[in-house]
């Protein structure tokens, strides 16, 4: 009785038919997957809860796609069809957020098509590969910030700063330098990575007496399309 309440209306003696318990082991094993994912994507950056939540369920709904299509290729075109339609309606996220995203995809296609042994192992890997490289960048350990200087208008900000940010960023990049308070003030925007996190507020004190103790901030750095 329970077969026939998740046979399909098209279902056939050739058409090979999924079974319950391997239907749910193969989602079962997919979530796993995405949790697996998302908790350690959440280890070493700073992820919305809504994207955590994409991480987990994103392996299930791609293992559920591969095990419907069930070696059909009519239904594999036409799916691949409907998914070119999908389109993020959000800003662009980082090229780490992309591979993640792929991460969960191609896990949840090998899980559908049964091989479950080798998608926990692809997972496994790519994790620590991903905790590796995390070791290397600044932003994971909290270092990249992204800072804004204002200085009067009279100053000739051109290498005024030099000597500060060398002492204490290990890299800066001078991005944006726009007029503010009708054009009286000029606002400076660098893309640094500190040295020490720790003396962030000596830092800051150094540029106050540059910039003649005017507005000074610093904030975490903002995803831009050249991570891309």
């Amino acid at each position: 009785m329970l077969e026939n309440l998740f046979k399909g209306v098209f279902d056939s003696n050739f058409v090979s038919v999924i079974s319950m318990d391997k239907f749910l082991l193969c989602v079962g094993v997919a979530l796993l997957i995405g949790g697996a994912v998302a908790f350690t994507a959440s280890r070493k950056s700073r992820l919305s809860f809504s994207f955590l939540t994409t991480l987990l369920t994103l392996p299930a709904l791609s293992c559920v796609v591969i095990m419907m299509v069930n070696g059909n290729i009519g239904v594999g075109v036409a799916t691949a069809g409907t998914f070119s339609l999908v389109r993020f309606r959000s800003a662009a996220g980082s090229a780490k957020e992309m591979a993640l995203i792929f991460l969960c995809m191609v896990a949840g296609l090998i899980a559908g098509m049964g091989y479950l042994a080798y998608a926990t192992l692809f997972t496994l890997v790519l994790c620590i590969i991903y905790l590796i490289t995390s070791l290397f960048d600044p932003a994971a350990k909290g270092l990249h910030r992204r800072l804004r200087v204002t200085v009067p208008e009279d100053l000739d900000y051109t290498g005024i700063f030099q000597n500060t940010l060398s002492t204490y960023c290990k890299s800066w990049k001078l991005t944006q330098v726009k007029t503010v308070n009708m054009g009286s003030l000029f606002r400076l925007t660098y893309d640094i990575t500190l040295r020490d996190a720790g003396k962030e507020k000596a830092f800051i004190d150094d540029l106050r007496l540059q910039n003649g103790n005017l507005e000074i901030s610093i904030a975490e750095a903002e995803t831009t399309d050249s991570d891309l």
